[in-house]
């Protein structure tokens, strides 16, 4: 600390107290209690308009624009989709209620797309009222379901971009790569010889619809993604289906989405995708396809997903029981045991996911003890921290904090044990606020209809 995967407010003074955006830890700890997301708003805001700049920088060399979508299902609040939205970024939601909060932001509905691979009539409604940009079909059945909603109200065409899998396999966890044949997601470029693949299937019948408008194709090949080759094969083989799409039919689509989930740094050492980097590559593939197929370049669109957001959060707990574990091999692990846990960060439950984890509320000068970070709840696997170097004096009442965690924690966060979600706060230039307040047990009770 600082530097990866710290956000570029944290600083450590000279007595181990650790500051995020001006702001200590003991005093956050005092005015919002632990545990707790903390959002550094200076940084957010930050990489939103590096990203932006890099894409619109690069694109602009070979011709073409692009927009960037800050990607709603990693964390949303009023306040960050305003803030994005000022840092010149559109916002993807895949919900109503994203829907609503971007919405309620003030995001204009044309800046908005709307994923899903089950929308509900009720979703797909909302996004018609809102004047979305884009709603993100996935099926067939979703392409007549859509269709007979806007034929019933009337109106302009809704716009719709197809969703297609690339075959691509990308991402940092089977459950995360979502460009291979084998899951939900999209439709499949693959075809039986002889036969559309459901992917042009799809398109035809959007073409097929007057109520509709074939605004463009979409692919996403995954998430935590670091190896940027493959973007490059999915958008060769997107431009490629945009060409065959337009010799069959007379139709170049306007609009290709590249997708993202560019990776970010959660240990020291590890090194997240550049912005500039990626858009240079990724501009310079898409002009080479587009001058082989011989097409003019669509307008992009691409979405970095939790590169925005991840590396600015970090979530602050309070130090409890501590305890000494014996292993196999006669090693010993310290179990230290946090005020949250599995419902605050489902991820390395999920995924296996890795963490780091640091005390920020003093300096120790004790030799380092292999840990292992665990909450509060009633699972062996409820573990925050695999495995981490803290101080051998780890006590009750240190803080801790897990950087990193700005994506997914929150958004994905339960009740689990019936323990109240964590506030979400905002630190900037030695100022805090609550962006998002804490749960309490009269809100888990107001559910509870008995």
């Amino acid at each position: 600390m600082p530097g990866e995967p710290w956000s570029r407010g944290v600083a450590r003074s000279s007595e181990g107290v650790v500051s995020v955006g001006g702001v200590d830890v003991h005093a956050l700890a005092a005015g919002h209690g632990t545990p707790a997301y903390v959002l550094d708003e200076a940084d957010l805001r930050e990489r939103a308009t590096a990203y932006r700049r890099a894409f619109e920088t690069a694109f602009a060399e070979v011709g073409a624009g692009v927009d960037v979508y800050y990607a709603g299902k990693a964390f949303l609040s009023v306040a960050v989709a305003r803030w994005v939205h000022e840092e010149g970024l559109r916002v993807d939601t895949a919900s109503g209620g994203e829907l609503a909060v971007a919405l309620r932001a003030g995001v204009p509905g044309a800046h908005l797309g709307l994923h899903g691979n089950n929308k509900s009539d009720d979703e797909l409604v909302a996004a018609l009222d809102a004047g979305v940009g884009r709603i993100i079909v996935d099926s067939l059945v979703e392409i007549d379901r859509l269709a007979d909603l806007v034929k019933r109200r009337g109106g302009d065409p809704a716009p719709v971009m197809v969703r297609v899998t690339t075959g691509v396999h990308a991402g940092g966890h089977e459950y995360i790569s979502t460009a291979h044949e084998d899951q939900k997601f999209g439709l499949s470029l693959a075809a039986d010889e002889g036969a559309d693949s459901p992917a042009v299937t799809a398109m035809l019948a959007v073409l097929a619809r007057p109520e509709l408008h074939l605004l463009g194709i979409h692919s996403h090949i995954g998430s935590q993604i670091l190896d940027p080759s493959g973007f490059e094969v999915a958008a060769r083989a997107v431009l490629t289906l945009r060409a065959h799409l337009a010799e069959r039919t007379g139709v170049l689509v306007d609009e290709v989405d590249l997708g993202g989930g560019y990776g970010i740094a959660y240990l020291p050492g590890e090194v997240a995708l550049d912005p500039d980097r990626i858009a240079k590559d990724v501009a310079a593939s898409v002009a080479a396809a587009a001058s082989e197929l011989g097409t003019a370049l669509p307008r992009f669109s691409i979405e970095p997903g939790r590169a925005i957001v991840g590396p600015a959060g970090l979530t602050l707990y309070t130090v409890g029981t501590v305890k000494p574990v014996r292993l196999d091999d006669g090693r010993v692990r310290t179990y230290v045991s946090v005020d949250g846990g599995m419902s605050d960060n489902i991820r390395p439950a999920l995924y296996g996911a890795q963490y780091h984890a640091e005390i920020v509320g003093r300096v120790s000068t004790a030799e380092p003890v292999l840990a292992r970070v665990v909450g509060k709840h009633c699972e062996s696997g409820d573990i925050v921290v695999h495995e981490v170097r803290l101080p051998g004096d780890v006590r009750a009442g240190d803080l801790l904090a897990v950087p990193a965690t700005g994506a997914y924690g929150r958004s994905m966060a339960s009740n689990y044990n019936l323990l109240a979600r964590p506030p979400v706060v905002a630190v900037r230039d030695g100022a805090s606020r609550v962006l998002v307040r804490r749960e309490t047990v009269d809100d888990l009770l107001a559910l509870d209809e008995g």
